[in-house]
């Protein structure tokens, strides 16, 4: 009996995972356990004795009041992605840099003709480009551009924000953009697992657009031309007049023609007058790796990339975004395309500071098109991965089940034992209630 009472009384540590639910944030996901441990019996000796703990430091009374178990993740996974969310539990928040500096696997679906402003599908079409020539075989001959030691930049987008204002917005206005450094990063694997024909899955572009202002800034920091979306436009415009009454490009007028050619002359222009594509690459700081200045808004969970101000078949340097949302994209619109824009379910292994995002962004732009990330899974984080044996990676709907703690408090209490036990830790025991009552009073005697 003895034994049971003090096996009940083990403060329980170390690192748990689970597999954070599409649309909820990753603080939100700490937050709803902290609340489900908070009366569960697997954490009543860590709560108490850590509790005393404050106490006997003459802690204020509203921290002791308002104690809640430690807890913290190894490393954001977007609202718009699921998969392994590490989860440090009291001194295993000590181990979370670990995870972070792991390799992660992650599985995307890329969905190809448009660019958002958040490189994914909650975000805005920035611009739209034609897609008819993407075919399964130009995808995997540009995924080799990818592979191996590439250096990737935060987002100009969501990787800062001055003075309350975004990035694109500076440049609309001509002004200075904070310099990010690109850094390295290595992908050791990446590959194309099934390739989605036009039609046949259910990602579409977002319904949103920006408007014509924000547009101008945008396109300008995303390299993408102007004569791209009337390119875009002028295929589209030409597909939808296949009837008797259309005219042929070779019976097209002069004073049409004329106006693109002068639309495209004025684009060459505008290029010609922003800076090289080198010093583009050079307009932004590491926000991951620096100290932000007061006047700096906080970076969103994920980052992307500037990219160059021409589209390249050869690229060898991906560059990478970061938006942070809580809402689901809009449904798409009734406008969408036809035929709809085919899409690529890719994975992959990377290192720590990879933004799946950008990869999907200029792939798309590798293949002479657009390209966002319409889904994300992050199946593996170090040790832990979906589909492991049973135990490895706890599903947040467990914690919702209807038999409620009963539930999943065993399977918590298995993945804090084994982590302790793999770390060399052994678990303290929590004082009963008469030993820590006695304890006090003699604090007291001494005190006086």
């Amino acid at each position: 009996m003895a034994s049971s009472s003090k096996e009940s009384r083990k403060v329980l540590e170390g690192i748990i995972a689970v597999n954070k639910p599409q649309w909820s944030s990753s603080a939100g996901v700490i937050r709803d356990l902290q609340n489900h441990f908070a009366t569960s019996d697997v954490f009543k000796p860590w709560l108490d004795h850590n509790r005393r703990t404050l106490i006997l430091h003459n802690a204020r009374s509203r921290l002791i009041r308002n104690l809640k178990v430690k807890l913290g993740h190894g490393g954001t996974l977007d609202p718009l992605a699921t998969g392994v969310l590490i989860v440090g539990v009291g001194k295993g928040t000590k181990l979370l840099s670990r995870f972070l500096e792991c390799t992660k696997s992650y599985e995307c679906v890329v969905v190809f003709g448009a660019a958002t402003d958040s490189y994914d599908a909650v975000g805005k079409v920035v611009s739209k480009a034609d897609y008819s020539h993407v075919t399964k075989e130009l995808v995997e001959s540009k995924l080799a551009d990818f592979r191996g030691k590439i250096m990737q930049k935060p987002s100009i987008f969501s990787a800062l924000k001055v003075d309350g204002k975004k990035m694109y917005e500076y440049a609309r206005e001509g002004g200075e953009i904070p310099e990010v450094a690109a850094r390295p990063v290595e992908v050791t694997e990446l590959e194309l697992v099934e390739w989605l024909e036009p039609g046949t899955h259910e990602y579409s572009w977002p319904k949103e657009e920006m408007d014509n202002t924000e547009k101008e800034g945008a396109e300008k920091l995303l390299g993408i031309r102007k004569a791209d979306a009337i390119s875009h436009a002028t295929t589209r415009s030409r597909k939808r007049s296949r009837t008797p009454e259309a005219k042929s490009p070779a019976t097209e007028t002069a004073p049409k023609k004329q106006k693109l050619d002068e639309e495209q002359k004025q684009e060459q222009e505008k290029v010609q007058t922003a800076p090289p594509a080198e010093e583009a690459d050079n307009l932004v700081t590491n926000a991951d790796e620096h100290p932000r200045s007061p006047t700096t808004a906080s970076e969103p969970a994920m980052s992307g990339a500037l990219v160059s101000s021409e589209p390249s078949l050869t690229s060898t340097e991906p560059t990478t975004t970061s938006p942070s949302t809580t809402t689901a994209p809009a449904p798409a619109s009734p406008s969408q395309p036809t035929p709809p824009p085919p899409a690529a379910r890719l994975r992959m292994t990377v290192t720590s500071g990879f933004y799946v995002r950008s990869l999907c962004h200029d792939l798309g732009r590798a293949c002479s098109s657009l390209g966002f990330m319409a889904s994300l899974v992050r199946s593996r984080q170090g040790d832990y991965a979906l589909g492991s044996p049973p135990g490895n990676v706890i599903d947040f709907a467990e914690f919702e089940h209807a038999d409620g703690k009963a539930h999943w408090e065993p399977l918590v209490k298995e993945q804090l034992e084994k982590s302790m036990e793999k770390e060399g830790w052994e678990p303290e025991i929590c004082e009963t209630e008469e030993e820590w009552k006695e304890r006090s009073k003699n604090r007291k005697k001494n005190k006086w």
